[in-house]
C-alpha cells in the first residue's frame, strides 16, 4: 500500500510539472512578441505596379535581425518579384524593441478580372547581440493578401443594338482669335518698332547714311589707345585723336582760343568746359612744350579717357535734338 502511495504521489508530480510547462512559453515565444504587416496600398494593382509594405516585428531587448534570414531582392513567384528591402530599429517599449522591415514589391500579373492574391510569407531569425549568446528566435511573417485588377474588360457586357458599343467624339470646343489675334499684332508691332530703334541705333540699313559720331570714334580709338604699353607714344595718339573728334565736330578746326566759339555752337557740351580746357592745355605741353612728359603728369590717360567717354555720351543725347549743332 505504501508504494502504492508513492507512485501515485510521483504521477501527480509529473501532471502537475507538465500543466506548468504547458502554460510557461517557450524561449523562442517569449523572445518573439507581435508580428504585423501594414501595406498603404493593397488592392487597385495593374500588372507592372511597385507597392510597398512595413511588417513591424516585436523582438526582446538584445536581440537583432541577422542578415542572411532577411528576404533576398529578386523573383519570388512567376508574378511577384522583392526589388528593395530595409531593415531599421524602433523604439522599445516593455522590454521589446520594434523592428521594421521596409519591402517594396513589383507584381507582374496580367490579370483578367479582379482577383485576390498571397504574397508569400517568410521567416526572419533573430539572434541574440551578448558577446556569448547563442539564444536564437524566429519570426514567421505571415502572407497576406493583395488585389490586382485587369487593364481592361476581356468582353464588354452584350447589349441589342452593336451601334452602342460606339461613343461619339466630343466637340472640340471654339474660341474667339480676336483677342489672340489683337495680342499677336500688339506685340508684333512692339517688336518691329525695337528692331527700328536698334537698327537706328546701329546705322543698319536704310538708316545707315547717318552720319557717324565724331566723339564715339574718337572714345573707341582713345580707350583702345590706353591699353598700349608705350604710353608716351599712345598719350600723343590720343590727344590726336580727341583733336580730330572735336574738328569734325565743328566742321573746322580747333584750337585752344577757338574753345569759347566752339562751346557757343555746341551749348550740349557746356558741362564739359573745364575738362577741355585741361585738354588744350595738355595737348600745347605734349606737342609743344619743352617738357612733353608733363602733359600726361597734369592731364593724366585717366582723365582723358574719361573725358572722351563723357563727349560720346553727351553727343549721344544730343544727337537726336539737334543741340549739338546749335539748332533749336
Amino acid at each position: 500500500m505504501r508504494g502504492l502511495a508513492n507512485a501515485a504521489r510521483t504521477i501527480r508530480a509529473w501532471m502537475v510539472a507538465g500543466l506548468l510547462a504547458a502554460c510557461l512559453p517557450s524561449p523562442a515565444e517569449a523572445q518573439i512578441g507581435a508580428v504585423t504587416v501594414r501595406s498603404p496600398r493593397p488592392f487597385g494593382l495593374f500588372i507592372g505596379d511597385r507597392f510597398d509594405a512595413t511588417v513591424e516585428i516585436e523582438a526582446a531587448e538584445g536581440f537583432a535581425p541577422q542578415a542572411a534570414s532577411l528576404p533576398k531582392p529578386g523573383p519570388l513567384t512567376y508574378w511577384l518579384d522583392l526589388t528593395r528591402v530595409a531593415v531599421a530599429p524602433g523604439p522599445v517599449r516593455d522590454g521589446y524593441r520594434l523592428w521594421r522591415l521596409s519591402l517594396t514589391y513589383q507584381t507582374f500579373y496580367a490579370a483578367l478580372d479582379v482577383r485576390r492574391l498571397d504574397v508569400p510569407a517568410f521567416a526572419v531569425t533573430f539572434a541574440s547581440e551578448g558577446p556569448r549568446a547563442t539564444t536564437s528566435a524566429t519570426a514567421e511573417v505571415p502572407a497576406w493578401p493583395i488585389g490586382v485588377s485587369p487593364l481592361r474588360e476581356v468582353q464588354p457586357p452584350p447589349v441589342a443594338d452593336p451601334v452602342e458599343y460606339l461613343r461619339p467624339e466630343s466637340p472640340a470646343p471654339r474660341r474667339d482669335p480676336a483677342l489672340s489675334r489683337t495680342l499677336a499684332w500688339g506685340f508684333a508691332a512692339l517688336g518691329l518698332t525695337g528692331l527700328v530703334a536698334l537698327a537706328r541705333d546701329r546705322a543698319w540699313w536704310p538708316f545707315r547714311r547717318r552720319p557717324a559720331r565724331a566723339f564715339a570714334a574718337a572714345f573707341r580709338q582713345v580707350r583702345r589707345l590706353a591699353a598700349r604699353r608705350d604710353a608716351e607714344s599712345a598719350y600723343r595718339e590720343a590727344l590726336l585723336a580727341l583733336h580730330r573728334g572735336l574738328d569734325r565736330t565743328h566742321g573746322r578746326r580747333v584750337m585752344g582760343e577757338d574753345l569759347g566759339d566752339f562751346l557757343a555752337r555746341h551749348p550740349a557740351y557746356g558741362a564739359l568746359a573745364q575738362p577741355l580746357e585741361l585738354f588744350f592745355r595738355a595737348s600745347g605741353d605734349a606737342f609743344f612744350g619743352r617738357d612733353p612728359s608733363a602733359a600726361a603728369r597734369g592731364y593724366p590717360f585717366p582723365d582723358l579717357v574719361a573725358t572722351a567717354r563723357r563727349l560720346a555720351a553727351l553727343e549721344r543725347t544730343a544727337s537726336g535734338t539737334g543741340r549739338a549743332e546749335g539748332r533749336p
